[in-house]
């Protein structure tokens, strides 16, 4: 109880300085550390506000914020005079602080098989850092900024390095408050943990919590602090198991476009699923009237001007019946797309086709959704029939399709312009060595539903242990550490794929038949669903259309924008429309 007792007295003695009461002691640790110390960090600053004399100047800096910057003010000692000095401008930020001490770090025992943590050391790095911070919404930085060698020691950057495929999948940076203001004591602070949304590998945001701990500890730090939005759940539970104390810090941000979800209400979108509610937020940013209509299946009205459109997610009453149909119905998709002169594979409708012992299938409903009822690379015999029944259980109706190999591209038209591409990726698990194929797939679920609002998870089904039978495994084997065991053939999101945006490596016949199939079905938004063997190249062939596609797996890509440009063209903005030059993130096609 006592030793409890201590630590709280610790929180609250180092995390609320009294730097004014030293200053009238004229304390020689006071005269060491610097004055109204901030930190630049490429998104932004870090202010630390226990360094300043006065809150009127801590509320000077803290408005001083550049345009398309977050600054973040930390240990502020008087949150409330400093927001009274310009309530208009200032906000407390709803987040929660944690700090580790280095007598309580206890290392962890476990070994990474699948990735290792290093240190930033290339751009193709600093890119790569860039790419996660847009995937999970935040401020990206200038990557020459990152890979300055004059701060190495005030700003530490990490990151997780893939060990098949060398590919960085998250992210870590740290602050040495001693480099910073000549903390006396001995502090330092971790920054922008992130970790790809589409990384399969479990524990890599421990693994980078960890590292930058030893790191800052090992150089004599003496405690390591740290700010979480207060409903991270996630976040929290990891830094909580690692054995962070919640302690008494607070920040003040500025009111600013970035930050406006954390000082404005959200109503309009509550009970939203990502995918209406991505679009919601654009429109309300825009100040479009939102109406919801059913939260639970993702209908609502936006109206401005006099104009109503009601939506379900981004199909709108703008896509006719005819063209919704023709979505619906994958032999009718078929017939169109084939009739227009763009490629499809080979397909049967409710028969077998000629039996080829080198060749495989794909068994599919003629009508359904979100991957469900499909089996992928399929043979003859038992498995084609199994497949097949399936697949009767979604729709009578059923088509066996030829099996084309190649990356699972989706390409996303809006307007009847290319606006976002990502490769699609099936699930695949990593062995521990210390846990059941079950478990890792419940442990896998877990991460991609934290990453796709609950909208991607793999399903216990035949399908799933068709697959692991295929790789010789079964739900109770216990694999080798490091191994990797694709658990599904479908790169489908909802069936727990993984999604990895290469809009810009586009080939330009890819964009030109996207836009050819978008007119051919006359849908003004959907999402191209193709095979291609390089989508740097130009060969493929077009699988499906979708009426509805799912715009938010495509961010940072610009997909809510020329969707509400689409519905509402009088609130585009001018750095909108500048956007649809060759050079920007719009590809246009040519029929």
């Amino acid at each position: 109880m006592k030793k409890n007792q201590d630590m709280r007295s610790r929180l609250d003695r180092s995390s609320r300085p009294s730097v004014r009461g030293w200053k009238k002691q004229n304390h020689p640790d006071f005269q060491r550390m610097k004055t109204n110390a901030s930190v630049e960090m490429g998104w932004g600053r870090l202010i630390f506000g226990h360094t300043f004399d006065t809150n009127e100047h801590l509320a000077e800096a803290i408005r001083a914020e550049e345009e398309d910057q977050r600054d973040i003010a930390f240990y502020i000692r008087d949150p409330h005079v400093v927001l009274s000095i310009a309530p208009d401008q200032l906000f407390l930020d709803p987040s929660h602080s944690y700090r580790m001490w280095s007598h309580d770090y206890r290392p962890g025992s476990g070994h990474y098989q699948a990735f290792h943590v290093r240190r930033l050391n290339s751009r193709a790095g600093a890119e790569a850092i860039n790419r996660i911070y847009a995937a999970r919404g935040m401020v990206t930085c200038d990557p020459d900024f990152l890979l300055d060698r004059h701060a190495t020691r005030l700003r530490t950057y990490f990151v997780a390095e893939t060990e098949a495929d060398r590919e960085i999948i998250g992210t870590v940076s740290g602050v040495d408050h001693v480099e910073a203001f000549n903390d006396v004591e001995g502090g330092c602070s971790l920054w922008c943990l992130a970790v790809d949304p589409q990384a399969n590998a479990p524990g890599v945001g421990e693994a980078l919590v960890r590292h930058l701990l030893e790191h800052y500890f090992t150089r004599g730090r003496e405690y390591l602090d740290l700010s979480v939005m207060h409903d991270n759940d996630q976040a929290i539970r990891l830094y909580e198991k690692l054995g962070f104390q919640r302690a008494p810090i607070f920040c003040v941000k500025r009111k600013n476009p970035i930050n406006e979800p954390l000082y404005t209400s959200h109503q309009p979108a509550a009970g939203l699923n990502p995918y209406a509610r991505l679009i919601v937020d654009e429109a309300r940013r825009r100040g479009i009237g939102v109406q919801v209509i059913d939260a639970e299946y993702g209908y609502f009205t936006l109206q401005t001007g006099g104009r109503s459109v009601v939506c379900r997610e981004s199909l709108t009453e703008l896509t006719s019946a005819i063209a919704m149909s023709r979505c619906d119905d994958k032999r009718v998709t078929h017939r169109v797309l084939k009739a227009a002169g763009l490629a499809v594979p080979d397909q049967y409708i409710n028969e077998k086709p000629p039996e080829d012992p080198d060749r495989s299938w794909v068994v599919k409903p003629a009508r359904g959704e979100q991957g469900v009822g499909i089996s992928v690379d399929v043979r003859f015999g038992e498995e084609l029939d199994r497949a097949v029944e399936i697949a009767r259980k979604e729709c009578q109706d059923y088509i066996v399709e030829e099996y084309i190999t190649g990356m699972d591209l989706r390409i996303i038209v809006i307007d009847y312009k290319v606006v976002a591409a990502a490769v699609r990726k099936p699930p695949v698990i990593i062995g521990t060595g210390e846990h059941t194929v079950k478990e890792l797939i419940k442990k896998y679920n877990r991460r991609r539903a934290a990453a796709t609002g609950g909208e991607s998870q793999v399903p216990m089904d035949d399908e799933t242990l068709r697959c692991l039978k295929f790789n010789g495994f079964d739900l109770d084997s216990v694999p080798e550490a490091g191994v990797d065991i694709s658990v599904r053939k479908t790169a489908n999101l909802h069936t727990g794929g993984t999604i990895h945006d290469v809009t810009a490596k586009l080939h330009p016949e890819l964009v030109r038949a996207s836009v050819i199939a978008a007119h051919a079905i006359h849908i003004p938004v959907t999402g191209l669903d193709l095979m291609v063997p390089d989508v740097s190249g130009p060969d493929y062939h077009i699988i499906e259309a979708n009426e509805r596609p799912g715009l938010a797996n495509h961010e940072p890509q610009p997909t809510a924008e020329r969707f509400i440009d689409l519905l509402f063209p009088q609130t585009a903005s001018a750095q909108n429309k500048e956007s649809e030059a060759p050079d920007g993130p719009i590809c246009h096609g040519t029929i």
